[in-house]
């Protein structure tokens, strides 16, 4: 099974498309470095929790929306490689400068299937 990298991220909903854009971008230099697929989904469905939810984990405030996004790839040690390329490019460079979301809020893990069907 492939590893994934899971993401979590509240947009103001005014930059939906800035996002989409960036996202549009950013996705063939993931490619370039390793990853298979990646996969960028808008918030359509988020019920508010009473303990916990997606709008609380990334602090969302009234204005925005939840993306929830993941990129797969061959493997951990594929994801790793990726991650260090990801680092060196100046192209990375460019949308670290320009996210048009807090990424300070986004939350992002690593994580290994335990079932794909």
């Amino acid at each position: 099974m492939n590893y994934v990298d899971g993401f979590v991220v509240a947009v103001p909903a005014a930059n939906k498309d800035a996002y989409k854009q960036m996202a549009a971008k950013a996705a063939p230099l993931f490619k370039e470095f390793g990853a298979l697929r990646i996969v960028e989904c808008w918030a359509d469905d988020v019920p508010d929790g009473k303990l916990t939810d997606f709008r609380m984990a990334v602090k969302a405030e009234e204005n925005e929306e939840v993306v929830f996004s993941w990129i797969e790839y061959p493997s951990k040690e594929a994801r790793d490689e990726a991650n260090a390329k990801m680092m060196s490019d100046p192209r990375m460079k460019e949308f670290g400068e320009s996210m048009p979301f807090d990424g300070k809020r986004m939350i992002y893990g690593g994580f290994s299937p335990i079932l794909d069907q």
